[in-house]
């Protein structure tokens, strides 16, 4: 596995809070548990998810992820995502832009769909390295479901939360339809040049589906707190995942739930002198399905979209397109100018941040 031994945490870099949620808990019902995830999840976005029993699948999933970087670049390069908005695939480091001057990202990383993973040996969307290939049963198929499965559980409690009727959450993210829900394992490099190490290597952005499930090893998270104007790292816990919300749930709650800003960084002290591996499961919406407040399912989401004239949460958009808009305008290739950047971008509340 991948990062095995590696130094610890310094502490002495700004770090944000995070609470950290018992997945045994809310899973059961526990009310005060379930009121704590609900205050992060409206707050920050962001929480901590322990005894979430995904350590098993997420070791092997590292492993899968180190076994895909090791084959040689150009037998990778077969199966890149492309320039046309799709993201299933390998991508290479310096294929997408961090910022609107155009400054190039520093990880590569391998997608995997959650139809492919599911429906394997059938291909739905795309075929994949022969490592992707091997453990696609074994591991990432596993992998999916666990972090499904958690989905499901978070979903379900938020429906509860905002009033709406049973299940109408779980419908829009329903399993047996194709999405962009994936599973993407990271790599970037170790940082040597002092002054690399303030430039992100994963550029500000919100998350472009629903829920994100990720596991790191090291440092590098960051993020910007709705009222704040520095960047905080998020610190790793051992056995943890970190859970944040991304654009859709914003959205179909009529910005309850908040899909809150990040981005990835160089570890830091002497962390950035190794490699930096994290993998997560983004579960997005169903493809068809349009990206607007509930607001005709549920009186709180017609009460918080009534407070917020300000705000548009009629996108006009389903899922597939606001999925394949922000990937496609943030490959490099499609960049005539900093416009190109501004239309990769989601619900950020500072789209400017860097």
């Amino acid at each position: 596995m991948p990062g095995s031994t590696l130094p610890p945490f310094p502490n002495d870099v700004r770090t944000h809070p995070l609470l950290i949620i018992d997945y045994e808990l809310i899973k059961v019902g526990d009310v005060e548990e379930i009121n704590r995830l609900w205050e992060a999840a409206t707050t920050i976005g962001f929480w901590y998810l322990k005894n979430h029993n995904a350590d098993q699948e997420v070791n092997d999933t590292f492993d899968m992820g180190a076994e895909t970087m090791a084959l040689p670049l150009e037998e990778r390069m077969k199966f890149e995502q492309g320039d046309s908005g799709r993201s299933f695939g390998y991508k290479k480091a310096g294929a997408n832009a961090v910022d609107a001057a155009g400054n190039l990202d520093s990880v590569e990383f391998i997608n995997v769909s959650k139809d492919d993973a599911l429906a394997y040996p059938q291909v739905v969307h795309r075929t994949y390295p022969s490592t992707v290939n091997a453990r696609m049963e074994t591991t990432i198929a596993p992998f999916v479901r666990k972090s499904l499965e958690v989905t499901y559980v978070t979903l379900d409690i938020f429906n509860n939360k905002l009033g709406l009727p049973k299940g109408t959450l779980e419908r829009l993210h329903d399993m047996e339809e194709h999405s962009g829900s994936e599973t993407r394992c990271i790599r970037s490099s170790p940082t040597q040049a002092k002054e690399a190490m303030k430039n992100p290597t994963l550029g500000a952005h919100t998350d472009f589906g629903s829920l994100s499930f990720l596991h790191n090893r090291l440092g590098g998270l960051q993020v910007l707190p709705p009222g704040h104007e520095e960047w905080s790292y998020i610190r790793p816990i051992p056995g943890h995942a970190v859970c944040n919300i991304g654009d859709a749930l914003a959205l179909f709650s009529g910005g309850i739930l908040q899909s809150n800003i990040h981005r990835v960084v160089p570890p830091p002290g002497i962390q950035a002198e190794h490699e930096r591996w994290s993998l997560v499961f983004f579960t997005r919406p169903g493809n068809s399905q349009v990206l607007r407040a509930l607001v005709e399912s549920s009186h709180v989401i017609a009460e918080a979209v009534k407070n917020r004239p300000e705000k548009n949460f009629e996108t006009g958009s389903t899922a597939m397109e606001w999925f394949a808009r922000r990937i496609k305008y943030q490959r490099i290739n499609n960049r005539t100018g900093p416009e190109t950047w501004a239309a990769s971008r989601g619900t950020e509340h500072t789209p400017t941040a860097v």
